[in-house]
Protein backbone atom coordinates (compact mmCIF):
# COMPACT_ATOMS: atom_id res chain seq x y z
CA UNK A 1 0.00 0.00 0.00
CA UNK A 2 1.40 3.41 -0.98
CA UNK A 3 1.88 6.26 1.48
CA UNK A 4 -0.95 8.18 -0.17
CA UNK A 5 -3.34 5.21 0.12
CA UNK A 6 -2.35 4.76 3.77
CA UNK A 7 -2.93 8.45 4.43
CA UNK A 8 -6.39 8.54 2.80
CA UNK A 9 -7.48 5.31 4.46
CA UNK A 10 -6.40 6.50 7.90
CA UNK A 11 -7.93 9.93 7.42
CA UNK A 12 -11.22 8.39 6.28
CA UNK A 13 -11.25 6.00 9.25
CA UNK A 14 -10.55 8.84 11.70
CA UNK A 15 -13.24 11.02 10.16
CA UNK A 16 -15.81 8.21 10.33
CA UNK A 17 -14.81 7.59 13.93
CA UNK A 18 -15.38 11.25 14.73
CA UNK A 19 -18.80 11.21 13.06
CA UNK A 20 -19.84 8.14 15.02
CA UNK A 21 -18.66 9.58 18.34
CA UNK A 22 -21.73 11.60 19.33
CA UNK A 23 -20.02 13.06 22.38
CA UNK A 24 -17.07 14.36 20.40
CA UNK A 25 -19.38 15.72 17.71
CA UNK A 26 -21.48 17.55 20.30
CA UNK A 27 -18.62 19.09 22.29
CA UNK A 28 -16.57 19.98 19.21
CA UNK A 29 -19.24 21.57 17.00
CA UNK A 30 -22.65 21.90 18.65
CA UNK A 31 -21.62 22.96 22.16
CA UNK A 32 -19.54 26.00 21.02
CA UNK A 33 -22.23 26.84 18.47
CA UNK A 34 -24.78 26.90 21.29
CA UNK A 35 -22.68 29.54 23.04
CA UNK A 36 -22.60 31.60 19.84
CA UNK A 37 -26.39 31.44 19.55
CA UNK A 38 -26.88 32.41 23.21
CA UNK A 39 -24.31 35.23 23.29
CA UNK A 40 -25.25 36.39 19.80
CA UNK A 41 -28.95 36.41 20.62
CA UNK A 42 -28.51 38.31 23.87
CA UNK A 43 -25.70 40.72 22.96
CA UNK A 44 -25.43 40.46 19.19
CA UNK A 45 -26.99 43.82 18.37
CA UNK A 46 -25.25 45.77 21.12
CA UNK A 47 -22.30 47.99 20.39
CA UNK A 48 -19.69 49.06 22.90
CA UNK A 49 -21.42 50.07 26.13
CA UNK A 50 -21.75 53.73 27.04
CA UNK A 51 -19.75 55.29 29.83
CA UNK A 52 -22.12 56.08 32.69
CA UNK A 53 -21.60 59.17 34.86
CA UNK A 54 -23.81 59.79 37.88
CA UNK A 55 -24.65 63.26 39.22
CA UNK A 56 -26.45 64.27 42.40
CA UNK A 57 -27.16 67.87 41.46
CA UNK A 58 -27.22 70.11 38.41
CA UNK A 59 -24.25 69.80 36.04
CA UNK A 60 -25.21 72.30 33.31
CA UNK A 61 -21.77 72.18 31.69
CA UNK A 62 -22.02 68.43 31.06
CA UNK A 63 -25.73 68.56 30.16
CA UNK A 64 -25.16 71.24 27.50
CA UNK A 65 -22.24 69.34 25.99
CA UNK A 66 -24.24 66.10 25.74
CA UNK A 67 -27.29 67.91 24.33
CA UNK A 68 -25.32 69.63 21.54
CA UNK A 69 -22.85 66.86 20.62
CA UNK A 70 -24.42 63.77 19.09
CA UNK A 71 -21.19 61.75 19.21
CA UNK A 72 -20.74 62.58 22.89
CA UNK A 73 -24.35 61.63 23.61
CA UNK A 74 -23.68 58.24 22.02
CA UNK A 75 -20.71 57.66 24.32
CA UNK A 76 -21.53 59.39 27.61
CA UNK A 77 -24.68 58.72 29.63
CA UNK A 78 -25.56 60.99 32.56
CA UNK A 79 -27.84 59.57 35.27
CA UNK A 80 -29.15 61.24 38.41
CA UNK A 81 -28.99 60.12 42.03
CA UNK A 82 -31.06 61.30 44.98
CA UNK A 83 -28.04 62.45 46.98
CA UNK A 84 -24.29 62.82 46.80
CA UNK A 85 -23.78 59.80 49.06
CA UNK A 86 -26.08 57.70 46.89
CA UNK A 87 -24.20 58.78 43.77
CA UNK A 88 -20.83 57.88 45.26
CA UNK A 89 -22.24 54.53 46.39
CA UNK A 90 -23.19 53.75 42.78
CA UNK A 91 -19.59 54.33 41.71
CA UNK A 92 -18.23 52.20 44.55
CA UNK A 93 -20.57 49.34 43.63
CA UNK A 94 -19.68 49.55 39.94
CA UNK A 95 -23.16 50.71 38.85
CA UNK A 96 -21.62 53.91 37.42
CA UNK A 97 -18.19 54.66 36.01
CA UNK A 98 -17.69 58.07 37.64
CA UNK A 99 -19.39 60.70 39.80
CA UNK A 100 -19.50 64.35 38.74
CA UNK A 101 -20.77 67.50 40.41
CA UNK A 102 -20.49 71.11 39.33
CA UNK A 103 -19.58 73.94 41.68
CA UNK A 104 -19.52 77.22 39.81
CA UNK A 105 -17.13 76.71 36.92
CA UNK A 106 -15.46 73.65 38.44
CA UNK A 107 -16.26 70.02 37.76
CA UNK A 108 -15.58 67.68 40.66
CA UNK A 109 -15.01 64.09 39.49
CA UNK A 110 -14.76 60.95 41.60
CA UNK A 111 -14.06 57.51 40.21
CA UNK A 112 -13.19 53.93 41.19
CA UNK A 113 -10.08 52.02 40.10
CA UNK A 114 -12.07 48.78 39.85
CA UNK A 115 -12.56 49.34 36.09
CA UNK A 116 -9.67 51.48 34.98
CA UNK A 117 -10.69 51.45 31.33
CA UNK A 118 -14.20 52.82 31.90
CA UNK A 119 -13.18 55.26 34.62
CA UNK A 120 -10.31 56.53 32.46
CA UNK A 121 -12.68 57.06 29.55
CA UNK A 122 -15.14 58.94 31.78
CA UNK A 123 -12.40 61.20 33.15
CA UNK A 124 -11.12 61.88 29.65
CA UNK A 125 -14.58 62.84 28.39
CA UNK A 126 -15.29 65.14 31.31
CA UNK A 127 -11.88 66.76 30.97
CA UNK A 128 -12.56 67.30 27.26
CA UNK A 129 -15.88 68.97 28.10
CA UNK A 130 -14.15 71.37 30.50
CA UNK A 131 -11.42 72.19 27.98
CA UNK A 132 -13.98 72.87 25.26
CA UNK A 133 -15.88 75.19 27.62
CA UNK A 134 -12.66 77.05 28.44
CA UNK A 135 -11.95 77.61 24.75
CA UNK A 136 -15.48 78.81 24.16
CA UNK A 137 -15.24 81.24 27.10
CA UNK A 138 -12.14 82.95 25.70
CA UNK A 139 -13.87 83.71 22.42
CA UNK A 140 -10.77 82.70 20.51
CA UNK A 141 -10.20 79.44 18.62
CA UNK A 142 -7.11 77.40 19.54
CA UNK A 143 -3.95 78.02 17.53
CA UNK A 144 -3.75 74.40 16.49
CA UNK A 145 -6.52 71.97 15.68
CA UNK A 146 -6.63 68.22 15.18
CA UNK A 147 -8.91 66.49 12.70
CA UNK A 148 -9.70 62.91 13.66
CA UNK A 149 -11.33 60.07 11.74
CA UNK A 150 -11.90 56.48 12.76
CA UNK A 151 -10.65 53.89 10.29
CA UNK A 152 -13.14 51.15 11.17
CA UNK A 153 -16.88 51.05 11.73
CA UNK A 154 -17.77 53.04 14.86
CA UNK A 155 -20.24 50.38 15.97
CA UNK A 156 -18.35 47.11 16.34
CA UNK A 157 -21.30 44.94 17.31
CA UNK A 158 -21.00 42.19 19.87
CA UNK A 159 -21.65 39.46 17.29
CA UNK A 160 -18.54 40.58 15.41
CA UNK A 161 -16.56 39.96 18.59
CA UNK A 162 -18.24 36.74 19.71
CA UNK A 163 -18.02 34.94 16.35
CA UNK A 164 -14.20 34.77 16.10
CA UNK A 165 -13.60 34.66 19.87
CA UNK A 166 -15.96 31.75 20.59
CA UNK A 167 -14.71 29.98 17.48
CA UNK A 168 -11.17 30.36 18.79
CA UNK A 169 -12.20 28.84 22.12
CA UNK A 170 -13.88 25.94 20.30
CA UNK A 171 -10.77 25.25 18.22
CA UNK A 172 -8.49 25.42 21.27
CA UNK A 173 -10.69 22.99 23.22
CA UNK A 174 -11.00 20.57 20.31
CA UNK A 175 -7.28 20.64 19.58
CA UNK A 176 -6.05 20.23 23.16
CA UNK A 177 -8.61 17.71 24.41
CA UNK A 178 -8.97 15.81 21.12
CA UNK A 179 -5.25 15.25 20.60
CA UNK A 180 -4.40 14.49 24.24
CA UNK A 181 -7.31 12.10 24.84
CA UNK A 182 -6.80 10.31 21.53
CA UNK A 183 -3.10 9.77 22.16
CA UNK A 184 -3.60 8.47 25.70
CA UNK A 185 -6.42 6.17 24.55
CA UNK A 186 -4.33 4.79 21.71
CA UNK A 187 -1.44 4.13 24.09
CA UNK A 188 -3.44 2.48 26.88
CA UNK A 189 -5.34 0.25 24.43
CA UNK A 190 -2.21 -0.80 22.57
CA UNK A 191 -3.26 0.88 19.32
CA UNK A 192 -0.01 2.86 19.14
CA UNK A 193 2.01 -0.35 19.31
CA UNK A 194 -0.02 -1.90 16.47
CA UNK A 195 0.32 1.29 14.40
CA UNK A 196 4.07 1.19 14.96
CA UNK A 197 4.18 -2.35 13.51
CA UNK A 198 1.76 -1.64 10.65
CA UNK A 199 2.91 -0.96 7.08
CA UNK A 200 1.74 2.67 7.34
CA UNK A 201 4.62 5.03 8.27
CA UNK A 202 4.18 6.67 11.65
CA UNK A 203 4.39 10.23 10.19
CA UNK A 204 1.52 9.29 7.87
CA UNK A 205 -0.65 8.37 10.86
CA UNK A 206 -0.09 11.74 12.51
CA UNK A 207 -0.45 13.58 9.20
CA UNK A 208 -3.87 11.97 8.75
CA UNK A 209 -4.87 13.09 12.25
CA UNK A 210 -3.79 16.66 11.50
CA UNK A 211 -5.63 16.66 8.15
CA UNK A 212 -8.86 15.49 9.78
CA UNK A 213 -8.55 18.15 12.49
CA UNK A 214 -8.01 20.88 9.90
CA UNK A 215 -11.02 19.66 7.93
CA UNK A 216 -13.25 19.67 11.00
CA UNK A 217 -11.99 23.18 11.89
CA UNK A 218 -12.92 24.47 8.44
CA UNK A 219 -16.41 23.00 8.86
CA UNK A 220 -16.67 24.71 12.25
CA UNK A 221 -15.63 28.00 10.66
CA UNK A 222 -18.24 27.65 7.91
CA UNK A 223 -21.00 26.77 10.40
CA UNK A 224 -20.11 29.63 12.78
CA UNK A 225 -19.99 32.21 9.99
CA UNK A 226 -23.20 30.91 8.39
CA UNK A 227 -25.13 31.09 11.67
CA UNK A 228 -23.70 34.48 12.71
CA UNK A 229 -24.41 35.84 9.23
CA UNK A 230 -28.15 35.23 9.61
CA UNK A 231 -30.17 38.48 9.71
CA UNK A 232 -31.11 37.85 13.35
CA UNK A 233 -27.44 38.02 14.42
CA UNK A 234 -26.13 40.40 11.73
CA UNK A 235 -22.45 39.49 11.32
CA UNK A 236 -20.85 41.65 8.60
CA UNK A 237 -17.74 40.44 6.81
CA UNK A 238 -15.75 43.00 4.85
CA UNK A 239 -12.36 43.36 3.26
CA UNK A 240 -9.89 40.54 3.78
CA UNK A 241 -12.06 38.47 6.12
CA UNK A 242 -10.89 35.27 4.39
CA UNK A 243 -7.50 35.76 6.08
CA UNK A 244 -9.19 34.26 9.14
CA UNK A 245 -8.81 30.87 7.41
CA UNK A 246 -4.98 30.68 7.42
CA UNK A 247 -5.02 32.16 10.93
CA UNK A 248 -7.47 29.45 11.98
CA UNK A 249 -5.30 26.72 10.44
CA UNK A 250 -2.20 28.01 12.25
CA UNK A 251 -4.24 27.99 15.48
CA UNK A 252 -5.34 24.39 14.93
CA UNK A 253 -1.71 23.32 14.49
CA UNK A 254 -0.72 25.16 17.67
CA UNK A 255 -3.41 23.57 19.82
CA UNK A 256 -2.88 20.14 18.30
CA UNK A 257 0.77 20.56 19.29
CA UNK A 258 -0.22 21.43 22.87
CA UNK A 259 -2.64 18.50 23.01
CA UNK A 260 -0.05 16.12 21.59
CA UNK A 261 2.47 17.27 24.17
CA UNK A 262 -0.02 16.64 26.99
CA UNK A 263 -0.99 13.25 25.55
CA UNK A 264 2.65 12.25 25.09
CA UNK A 265 3.40 13.00 28.74
CA UNK A 266 0.19 11.95 30.54
CA UNK A 267 -0.16 8.30 31.60
CA UNK A 268 -3.93 8.28 32.09
CA UNK A 269 -6.98 9.93 30.55
CA UNK A 270 -7.78 11.55 33.89
CA UNK A 271 -4.37 13.23 33.99
CA UNK A 272 -4.70 14.37 30.38
CA UNK A 273 -8.17 15.75 31.11
CA UNK A 274 -7.00 17.64 34.19
CA UNK A 275 -3.96 19.16 32.50
CA UNK A 276 -6.08 20.08 29.46
CA UNK A 277 -8.52 21.94 31.71
CA UNK A 278 -5.65 23.77 33.42
CA UNK A 279 -4.42 24.88 30.00
CA UNK A 280 -7.68 25.71 28.20
CA UNK A 281 -9.70 27.45 30.91
CA UNK A 282 -7.16 30.20 31.73
CA UNK A 283 -6.59 30.71 28.00
CA UNK A 284 -10.31 31.10 27.38
CA UNK A 285 -10.73 33.80 30.02
CA UNK A 286 -7.40 35.58 29.55
CA UNK A 287 -7.17 35.08 25.79
CA UNK A 288 -10.20 37.19 24.95
CA UNK A 289 -12.80 34.50 24.21
CA UNK A 290 -15.57 35.70 26.53
CA UNK A 291 -14.87 39.42 26.92
CA UNK A 292 -12.71 41.91 25.01
CA UNK A 293 -9.06 42.26 25.97
CA UNK A 294 -9.48 46.04 26.03
CA UNK A 295 -11.80 45.76 29.02
CA UNK A 296 -9.22 43.89 31.13
CA UNK A 297 -6.97 45.54 33.72
CA UNK A 298 -3.46 46.26 32.55
CA UNK A 299 -1.84 43.33 34.35
CA UNK A 300 -4.33 40.87 32.82
CA UNK A 301 -3.67 42.23 29.33
CA UNK A 302 0.06 41.74 29.94
CA UNK A 303 -0.47 38.13 31.10
CA UNK A 304 -2.66 37.40 28.05
CA UNK A 305 0.38 37.63 25.77
CA UNK A 306 1.56 34.31 27.21
CA UNK A 307 -1.46 32.42 25.84
CA UNK A 308 -1.57 31.39 22.16
CA UNK A 309 -5.37 31.70 22.15
CA UNK A 310 -4.95 35.49 22.41
CA UNK A 311 -3.18 35.53 19.04
CA UNK A 312 -5.78 33.31 17.38
CA UNK A 313 -8.68 35.38 18.72
CA UNK A 314 -7.03 38.72 17.97
CA UNK A 315 -5.99 37.72 14.46
CA UNK A 316 -9.45 36.48 13.47
CA UNK A 317 -11.15 39.46 15.15
CA UNK A 318 -8.97 41.96 13.28
CA UNK A 319 -9.86 40.60 9.85
CA UNK A 320 -13.42 39.39 10.52
CA UNK A 321 -14.69 42.10 12.85
CA UNK A 322 -12.53 45.15 12.31
CA UNK A 323 -11.87 44.81 8.57
CA UNK A 324 -8.09 45.13 8.90
CA UNK A 325 -5.66 43.96 6.23
CA UNK A 326 -3.10 41.16 5.86
CA UNK A 327 -0.55 42.87 8.10
CA UNK A 328 -2.79 42.33 11.13
CA UNK A 329 -2.50 38.52 10.99
CA UNK A 330 1.22 38.14 10.25
CA UNK A 331 2.31 38.23 13.90
CA UNK A 332 -0.54 35.98 15.16
CA UNK A 333 0.17 33.38 12.47
CA UNK A 334 3.92 33.47 13.18
CA UNK A 335 3.36 33.05 16.93
CA UNK A 336 0.89 30.18 16.46
CA UNK A 337 3.19 28.34 14.06
CA UNK A 338 6.05 28.87 16.51
CA UNK A 339 3.96 27.33 19.30
CA UNK A 340 3.10 24.40 17.02
CA UNK A 341 6.76 23.78 16.22
CA UNK A 342 8.01 24.05 19.82
CA UNK A 343 5.28 21.84 21.28
CA UNK A 344 5.78 19.24 18.53
CA UNK A 345 9.51 19.06 19.29
CA UNK A 346 8.83 18.73 23.02
CA UNK A 347 6.20 16.05 22.36
CA UNK A 348 8.77 14.01 20.43
CA UNK A 349 11.12 14.19 23.42
CA UNK A 350 8.56 12.85 25.95
CA UNK A 351 6.57 10.56 23.64
CA UNK A 352 6.07 6.93 24.73
CA UNK A 353 4.67 4.08 22.64
CA UNK A 354 3.58 1.96 25.60
CA UNK A 355 1.64 2.76 28.78
CA UNK A 356 4.33 1.23 30.99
Amino acid sequence: MSTYQSFTSLARAMLLGFRRDKGALFFTVLFPLMFLVIFGGVFGHQATAKVTVVAAGPVPLVDRAVAHDGDLAGTLKVVRAASRDAALKKVEKGDADAFVEQSGNALNVRYSVADQVKSGTARGLLSSIAQSANLAATGRPPAYTVTEAQVEDRSLKAIQFFTPSLLGWALASAGVFGASQTLVTWRTKGILRRLRLSPAPVPTVFAARVAVSLGIALVQFAVFVAVAHLPFFGLKLTGDWWLAIPTLMAGVLAFLGIGTLIGSWAKTQETAQLVGQLVVLPMAFLGGSFFPLDSMPGWMRAVSYVFPLRYLNQGMLDVMGRGLGPGSVLVPIAVLLGVALVTALLAVRVFRWDAA
